[in-house]
């Protein structure tokens, strides 16, 4: 028995709309013959008369009603089909839920959105704040695509990639004794007030590294749980700290000195997601911002900007 085919029918449709063969092909962008042919051939296939010939113009069939009704749902069909293709690219009735550590979320993860909003302006985002003991419960139940973090998760459901790798940073405050120097040394820091974050946490371990190494006491006047807190106090005159380049990335930070720590302190951030998740296209474009933020600021670092000028 034949059948209509997908050609076939945009064809008879392009007809019905226009009534006229000149008219479908101009439709179409095809030759008119080319239309003749096909509306000729579908008829003598089916065994069915689709149109009546009133001179150029070419009218429905009363007995093929039932085949031009099937058609329209069809075309209905497929519009439907692109306007939830069109939703879906600009990212509308959908969401893109990730997590960063603290570090990173203020200034790196808001810009990195952006582009993500300009792509997709109706994409609703959910951007959460995690310390790393809260990341597995985030990532095994579904709340989230991924998050980034300043330390691996150990988890066996859990995939760990690297995102950047920085360095630690040492902060004064605008006025400090140490703010007109380009480099500072741990043992430097060690003189004054120091703040920090509590060594005990991941994060807190990373900041402390640099003195430990130095074989210099970690202890801190003022200790803050987020490394925001840290800059904050630090802003206010409380005290110096060393800090990851990241969490100070921004171009203008009033009351704030970032200088180079001659130390060697590395710090890496990371992707952490749940093992074999297939992430959305939102979310992969989402990281490749992400890691384009985080690489600039690896690339523009204020002590080298003081050096060069």
């Amino acid at each position: 028995m034949p059948q209509l085919t997908l050609r076939q029918i945009e064809v008879i449709r392009a007809v019905v709309l226009t009534g006229t063969i000149t008219g479908a092909a101009r439709m179409l962008n095809v030759s008119p013959p080319g239309i003749s042919r096909l509306v000729k051939h579908t008829e003598e296939s089916l065994g069915v008369r689709l149109f009546e010939r009133r001179g150029s113009v070419y009218v429905p069939a009363s007995e093929a009603t039932a085949i031009f009704d099937q058609i329209g749902r069809v075309f209905s069909g497929v519009e439907n089909l692109n306007r939830a293709v069109d939703s879906l690219q600009r990212g509308e009735a959908v969401d893109l839920s990730f997590a960063s550590a603290p570090s990173v979320a203020q200034f790196i993860a808001a810009r990195a959105v952006r582009p993500v909003r300009q792509r997709y302006p109706d994409l609703f985002i959910d951007l959460n704040i995690l310390k790393i003991e809260e990341t597995i419960d985030y990532l095994m139940l579904d709340r989230g695509e991924f998050v980034l973090m300043s330390s691996a998760v150990e988890n066996a459901g859990i995939s760990n990639d690297i995102a950047a790798r920085g360095r630690l940073a040492a902060i004064v405050p605008e006025g400090h004794a140490l703010a007109g120097r380009n480099e500072v040394s741990v043992h430097d820091l060690i003189r004054y007030p120091m703040i920090g974050v509590d060594p005990k946490d991941p994060y807190g371990q990373v900041c402390a590294f640099p003195l430990q190494q130095a074989g210099l006491p970690v202890r801190y006047s003022m200790r803050g749980r987020f490394a925001q807190t840290v800059v904050s106090l630090v802003r206010h005159g409380l005290g110096v700290a060393v800090i990851d380049e990241f969490s100070v990335a921004e171009l203008y930070m009033p009351g704030v000195v970032r200088l180079r720590l001659t130390e060697e302190a590395p710090i890496t951030i990371y992707i952490v997601t749940k093992t074999g998740r297939v992430l959305s296209p939102f979310a992969e474009y989402a990281l490749l911002q992400l890691r384009r933020e985080l690489q600039r600021a690896t690339e523009s670092r204020p002590w080298e900007q003081r050096k060069a000028r």
